[in-house]
């Protein structure tokens, strides 16, 4: 890496300058160490403010076409279109146009690859979000391994995939397991919530029941408490996350309900 480069030789310089010229060569190892430190620190904060910048400009595309499409929804509230499905479609397009404006974005922050060494994870988790929602769902794929989980919806994902792939209960189990260590409280709701949904969806009604249960001991989220309830009194029928809104609705597992409604009559 460029960075460590440029700093191995300030340290190596200064070193070797006053190893020759000092009379306690000994200096020249520790100034030599300062130089390589000191260098490090300057040409990390330059390049984390350049990444910032990259990152700031992904970030009003998604800002910004996010807008677009609520004052489009907004708009449709009212005076509703005359077909839902079409509706829909568009609002598809017009998400898919300003996240894949996004994922080319992130591809700015491959220059930085030679300077810093983590860039290539930094850039699959960026992108990997990005994928998640165009429904990429091969790049994402390709991205998880990579991508740094670095929140509990992020690992969620994860889950989801693992879920829709198949993947054995035991695996799951495993993963989920290590996702919720030394969550703070709440931090783990979206976590919970999936987990115990897949194990209903595979009838495992005792399993399910036991995570919310453990969960609920960090946890005082209204939609946890309410499928535990509806567990404990043998209804997993009424087992609902739609209380948890779009972060529910962001892993794909289940599509929102939508109503259509009839426009008011305006009377005189």
């Amino acid at each position: 890496m460029y960075s460590i480069l440029i700093s191995l030789a300030a340290g190596g310089g200064t070193f070797a300058l006053l190893w020759l010229g000092a009379d306690s060569p000994w200096w020249g190892v520790t100034l030599g160490i300062v130089a390589f430190l000191a260098s490090q620190a300057v040409i990390g904060l330059k390049m984390r403010k350049q990444v910032a910048a990259v990152m700031q400009g992904v970030q009003t595309i998604l800002q910004e076409g996010q807008k677009r499409v609520q004052e489009k929804i907004a708009r449709w509230r009212i005076r509703p279109p005359g077909n839902i499905k079409a509706a829909q479609a568009e609002i598809a397009r017009d998400q898919k146009q300003f996240f894949t404006a996004a994922i080319e974005a992130t591809e700015e922050l491959r220059k930085f690859k030679r300077w810093m060494p983590m860039m290539e994870r930094q850039i699959a988790t960026a992108q990997f979000q990005l994928y998640w929602n165009l429904k990429d769902f091969a790049k994402v794929d390709e991205l998880m391994g990579k991508a740094f989980l670095a929140d509990p919806m992020m690992k969620a994902m994860k889950l989801a995939r693992m879920f829709t792939k198949g993947a054995e209960t035991a695996e799951m189990a495993r993963f989920y397991e290590k996702s919720v260590k030394r969550g703070a409280y709440n931090a783990n709701v979206i976590l919970a919530a999936a987990w115990s949904w897949m194990l209903v969806q595979r009838k495992d009604i005792d399993g399910a029941f036991k995570v919310l249960t453990e969960a609920l001991k960090n946890s005082d989220n209204a939609t946890l408490k309410a499928n535990h309830v509806n567990l404990m009194n043998n209804r997993p029928t009424h087992f609902s996350n739609s209380g948890l809104g779009e972060q529910w609705y962001a892993l794909f597992l289940e599509e929102p309900r939508i109503r259509q409604e009839r426009p008011r009559m305006q009377w005189r």
